[in-house]
């Protein structure tokens, strides 16, 4: 018996050890890099395809996978995935899990994730692909929302877990989504939703009012990150909807397609976003008045107190997804930059669609430097894209891996690529 479990110990082990011993350059990228665009010297390799309906991704020190599904598959809410032959695919996959969700991240042994109530960890055994043990409740009874339900995790490196709890609205109207509906003053809705909370991640079954709210006036963080190098939590915002629909006389169709802009903060204890008050031109660089409130395109008025983006990007791309690079194997100017994926939105049409692709912003000191970069496109598989149901695919989650390779998740087919640098570096 002792034998038969040495024997069973060290295939486990030697599983473990197979998964993380395949190099970059012993992958063979797929032909077309799976259908997406890269820059030059920079190929992707189709690790797994049809997952289901993706959300975010973490790859573990071993290289495993696990990519948190908003639609349950094959009977559970997060699919593992395993190359054991180092050609960068995934020839097991298995699903696990009662629950479906968005957030997903591992931290010290344990693989924490975050349906649309809560947070949850399992905790990881050396070796196992789907952890045995039973889920553990770090974070309960979060508030339960017909939009923007989705949770979404970050850690940083004193022991906090920061949850992105997005506001059940487009501009906190009495009667949301109508036109001409005033907004609400105060807005009732930030007592519990519209900010990142912070809880203790080693601490189980705390409720919202154990954490602590970090910042507030934040409509959708859905892209939210830990930036390791300078020891900052960031967020990419959600900009809001239906400028022209709801207040057609302040705004042309035209405008309402690129208005507002998506905004890129760097977050620091008690900011105000400025959600629903504000919202922020890209083009004229000013966070101005939202009509709800009394406001048109161009009046500043208090919205200069609230916290300035550090980038902005056009309207309704819809950032889902940030990654601050910090591995080895991409060219020097990767190191310490944020990679966001977006997702693409419904709310530019009649206009063509746009988002759908990973873009690149280089930083330093703790700041963007110069202009951001298209990364990857390619994704929604035709230029005058109408609607996002149409799109190939969406791009909706990001992670390192242990080598430095760049993980994408789709949430359309439930593909996962892995993006490989093959030039000098």
């Amino acid at each position: 018996m002792k034998k038969l479990f040495l024997i069973a110990s060290v295939f486990a082990v030697g599983s473990f050890l197979s998964a993380a011993a395949a190099p970059p350059d012993s992958v063979q990228c797929s032909p077309d890099n799976g259908g997406i665009k890269l820059p030059k010297d920079f190929c992707a390799v189709v690790v797994a395809d049809s997952l289901g309906m993706s959300r975010h991704i973490t790859v573990n020190d071993n290289g495993d996978v696990y990519v948190a599904l908003s639609d349950a598959n094959h009977g559970g809410g997060i699919a593992a995935l395993r190359d054991t032959n180092g050609d960068g695919k995934a020839d097991i996959i298995k699903y696990f899990g009662d629950d479906t969700g968005t957030g997903i991240n591992l931290q010290h042994g344990y693989l924490y994730f975050a349906p649309d109530t809560g947070v949850l960890r399992y905790k990881m055994k050396q070796g196992e692909l789907v952890p045995t043990s039973t889920p553990q409740t770090v974070v309960k009874d979060l508030p339960v929302q017909h939009q923007h339900s989705s949770k979404t995790i970050a850690f940083d490196d004193k022991g906090w877990l920061y949850v992105d709890i997005g506001a059940p609205s487009n501009a906190c109207q009495k009667q949301d989504r109508t036109p001409h509906s005033p907004g609400m003053l105060p807005c009732p809705l930030l007592k519990r939703h519209g900010g990142v909370w912070r809880f203790q991640a080693d601490k189980l079954n705390q409720a919202q009012s154990e954490g602590e709210r970090f910042i507030t006036g934040m409509r959708n963080g859905v892209a939210l990150d830990w930036n390791p190098v300078d020891k900052q939590l960031y967020v990419v915002m959600h900009g809001r909807d239906q400028l022209h629909d709801l207040w057609p006389e302040q705004y042309s169709i035209a405008q309402s397609a690129e208005l507002p802009a998506e905004q890129f903060f760097q977050l620091e204890k008690g900011d105000n976003l400025g959600w629903p008050f504000c919202y922020y031109n890209w083009m004229t660089h000013k966070k101005v008045i939202n009509p709800e409130y009394q406001g048109r395109e161009d009046k500043v008025g208090p919205c200069s107190k609230y916290e300035q983006p550090i980038m902005a990007f056009p309207g309704h791309w819809a950032p889902d997804a940030l990654l601050f690079y910090t591995g080895k194997q991409f060219p020097k100017k990767y190191y310490g930059g944020a990679f966001i994926a977006f997702h693409g939105s419904w709310n530019r049409a009649p206009k063509v669609q746009q988002g759908y692709k990973i873009v690149f912003v280089p930083f330093a000191n703790g700041k963007p430097v110069g202009k951001y970069s298209n990364f990857a496109v390619g994704f929604k598989g035709r230029e005058k894209l109408d609607s996002p149901e149409n799109a190939r695919f969406r791009p909706v989650g990001l992670a390192q891996g242990p080598d430095g390779s760049l993980y994408i998740v789709d949430s359309h087919q439930g593909r996962v690529w892995r993006v490989l640098y093959r030039g000098d570096r």
